[in-house]
């Protein structure tokens, strides 16, 4: 089918202006930690911005651990590429003195987007370093001192340190009054994400939530993450990939489950299709190959 893409990117323009205006598409990027893996990376971002992305977000290890690399890779993207970077940010561990000098040098350098994250707690169960605890506090702080688009995340199976049900969703719609967008975590059935939007409809929430895809390019890898965010994996999809004869025939699988789930929820309406690239180009550009993001509109 081929994306259709129908429109100039502006690198300045907030990513809730670009829901507004049409059904986005965007990759996630993690920053580089060798000079090796910083030329793989702009190899990529080569490769992909051919297909005329709206946007890209880059990552923010566990307790700011990539803040550095996250900042330079943004600053780049924005300066050298026709689409917005949006930088992940995270609280748990952060003061509200570095939270504060980190947005600062963002706008300062022109970034106008930003995806507010609580992040881990420590892994020891050590109590929390920092002056945050929840993404929301985060999202108050940027309210207040920037006039930039905030993005948060959404957990279509909920999050793995919610209450119950009912208070994710309450919570999540809560945040979402303050923010503009939000990105779901990665998961492998359309239905979740349909709930999910439906449930927070109910509470009064319509703000656009981009469904997150992921191609299943290292099983091993991705149902780590899966189980660490509570996200159901699909037996079918992990049996046909431990099947896989070779790395060319698990890519053509990969490919092949994210192109009819991005399928579905285009069908269903979805604002948009953010995709985990995992800085691997090829798999991006053969489910978008097969897409259509005007589909519906």
């Amino acid at each position: 089918m081929g994306l259709g893409l129908r429109r100039s990117v502006d690198r300045v323009t907030s990513i809730s202006r670009l829901l507004d205006r049409h059904r986005t598409l965007s990759f996630e990027f993690f920053p580089p930690k060798t000079e090796a893996a910083a030329l793989g990376l702009r190899a990529t971002v080569d490769t992909l911005e051919k297909l005329e992305p709206d946007f890209v977000s880059i990552t923010y290890g566990a307790g700011g651990t990539t803040r550095g690399t996250t900042r330079d890779t943004v600053i780049e993207m924005c300066l050298d590429r026709d689409f917005p970077a949006m930088p992940h940010l995270t609280c748990v561990g952060h003061s509200h003195a570095e939270i504060h000098d980190l947005v600062d040098d963002y706008q300062s350098e022109g970034v106008h987007n930003v995806l507010a994250l609580a992040g881990d707690l420590p892994a020891d169960g050590s109590p929390n370093p920092g002056d945050f605890r929840y993404a929301s506090e985060l999202v108050e702080v940027l309210r207040e001192r920037t006039e930039m688009c905030i993005g948060v995340a959404a957990f279509p199976e909920v999050h793995p340190r919610s209450e119950s049900r009912e208070s994710d969703r309450r919570h999540l719609a809560e945040k979402l009054s303050m923010a503009d967008f939000a990105i779901t975590q990665f998961f492998f059935d359309p239905d979740v994400y349909f709930r999910m939007v439906d449930e927070l409809a109910a509470l009064g929430c319509d703000k656009p939530i981009i469904p997150g895809v992921i191609p299943v390019l290292n099983p091993d890898s991705v149902k780590r993450f899966a189980d660490m965010n509570g996200s159901k994996i699909s037996a079918d999809l992990w049996a046909s990939l431990e099947r896989a004869s070779d790395p060319d025939e698990l890519v053509e699988i990969a490919v092949d489950a994210a192109t009819d789930m991005i399928s579905t929820l285009i069908e269903g309406g979805a604002p948009g299709i953010h995709i985990y690239s995992l800085n691997r180009a090829d798999a991006v550009v053969r489910i978008c190959d097969r897409i259509d993001l005007r589909q519906g509109l």
